[in-house]
């Protein structure tokens, strides 16, 4: 694993985003978030919020066929590339009544060493069970199912939204968002829609959400360089 330290450019790992371009982020941030570059995924990683801003994966077909073979592990971890002042550790989950949601899926990783990276706690967000395991489940599969079809490479950007003062867990304080985003772009078609939903256990999955709105809704510019067609 390689990280750009302090820093929201990925110039190891550009091949997650489309056209080699990282989403343009339109805030600022009260601490600078840092990119961490996976095997199979990268996440630009808030320490004050303890969790992604968002993470980005490019899947196709034939990292997904070698997908469906692989055991899931489930050992997460705290990533120690981060200093422990920055990260969310194991215990601020503990009793929560969250899960440790992923953020780019067990279910996308093509061999044993993406699949282990997946289970770090820089991937995770607190979600609830039944959203997790259900609705925001069926998304992903869905994604997955997408992706199996189409002709290329497909990227995807899963993040959280927050509204006012974030609900938190743990010693560390990890932040609960109230909404979680799925983008999904095919970069052989031109065509994007994203996918949102509440996090909370009353949450249905809807019909997919424009780019445009998704942009508006979030203030991040995913897909700067590309021409996008809804």
């Amino acid at each position: 694993m390689t990280e750009s330290s302090g820093s929201s450019n990925f110039l190891t790992c550009p091949q997650f985003f489309a056209g080699a371009t990282s989403p343009r982020l339109n805030k600022s941030f009260q601490i600078p978030p840092r990119a961490l570059c996976y095997q199979s995924f990268a996440v630009l990683y808030s320490p004050l919020s303890k969790t992604p801003v968002f993470v980005a994966e490019r899947l196709n077909k034939a990292q997904l066929e070698d997908a469906k073979g692989e055991k899931r592990t489930n050992r997460f971890f705290a990533d120690a590339r981060l200093k422990k002042a920055e990260r969310a550790e194991l215990d601020d989950y503990k009793g929560s009544g969250f899960d440790r949601g992923h953020m780019a899926p067990a279910g996308d990783m093509p061999d044993a060493r993406a699949m282990a990276q997946s289970f770090s706690l820089a991937n995770m967000m607190p979600q609830t069970p039944k959203n997790n395991q259900k609705p925001w489940n069926g998304i992903e599969q869905a994604t997955r199912k997408y992706a199996l079809r189409a002709k290329g490479d497909v990227y995807v950007i899963t993040g959280p939204v927050y509204e006012g003062k974030p609900k938190t867990i743990g010693d560390n304080r990890v932040w609960v968002p109230k909404y979680l985003y799925k983008l999904v772009y095919d970069a052989t078609t031109g065509r994007a829609w994203a996918h949102w939903i509440e996090n909370n256990d009353e949450a249905r999955a809807s019909k997919p959400i424009s780019y445009a709105e998704l942009v508006r809704r979030t203030g991040i510019d995913f897909l700067s360089k590309e021409k996008v067609l809804d």
